[in-house]
């Protein structure tokens, strides 16, 4: 394994939480903390990608975005990583396989918001990350419904766990998902872009007052 990657020992459960982190901000590390405290996780690792497929925006720089995210998320149990840049891969699912292969007996668990859940089914080789990884799903404003009445959630239904256990995702074998409810914000990194606190340097654009 490269010295640059993070370091993990088998039994371990690893929240993966990946994003374009652009910017990071306390809604990512609200959602980070409720995730290691609802599914039982050991740490957690943010994976700031290279770019979204599914956007045609692209985002800051990496550098920027990483030294960001590590000011914004100050917890010993996270770690902010520029793994699919490291790994070369570009879709979520190769990433996911990728680490399976370079950390066995690692548990991983795939984290994402609501909001994700409710267009889970237009990324690329989805039905292979349900089946492989437990993924753990966190409630995001306005998305409750439709997430769990998503495509995602209708095809895996009887693999969900329910919220009571779910700090029992991390030992279930794939496929298992879990939906939990939890305290909301409403910080977005579109917002914070809108406002003009973000550019793609990683600078506002214009000074603080």
């Amino acid at each position: 394994m490269r010295d640059d990657m993070p370091r993990a020992t088998p039994s371990q459960v690893i929240g993966l939480l990946g994003g374009s982190f652009d910017p990071a901000h306390d809604g990512h590390v609200h959602l980070t903390r409720e995730a290691i405290k609802r599914f039982g996780l050991t740490y957690v690792w943010w994976l700031v990608s290279p770019g979204n497929p599914l956007k045609s925006r692209q985002p800051a720089t990496m550098e920027a975005r990483i030294a960001r995210a590590r000011d914004e998320m100050r917890d010993p149990r996270v770690t902010v990583t520029g793994i699919e840049e490291q790994l070369g891969t570009r879709y979520t699912a190769e990433t996911l396989a990728a680490l399976s292969r370079l950390y066995p007996g690692v548990r991983f668990v795939w984290l994402m918001g609501a909001d994700n859940l409710t267009q889970l089914d237009q990324w690329q080789d989805w039905h292979w990350i349900m089946e492989n990884i437990p993924v753990g799903v966190l409630a995001r404003p306005g998305y409750r419904i439709s997430a769990c009445t998503s495509k995602a959630a209708r095809l895996y239904a009887r693999y969900r766990l329910p919220a009571n256990a779910s700090r029992l995702l991390g030992r279930s074998g794939a496929p298992a998902w879990c939906f939990v409810n939890m305290p909301m914000m409403p910080h977005s990194s579109t917002q914070i872009r809108k406002d003009g606190a973000w550019t793609r340097t990683g600078e506002p654009t214009s000074p603080a007052p």
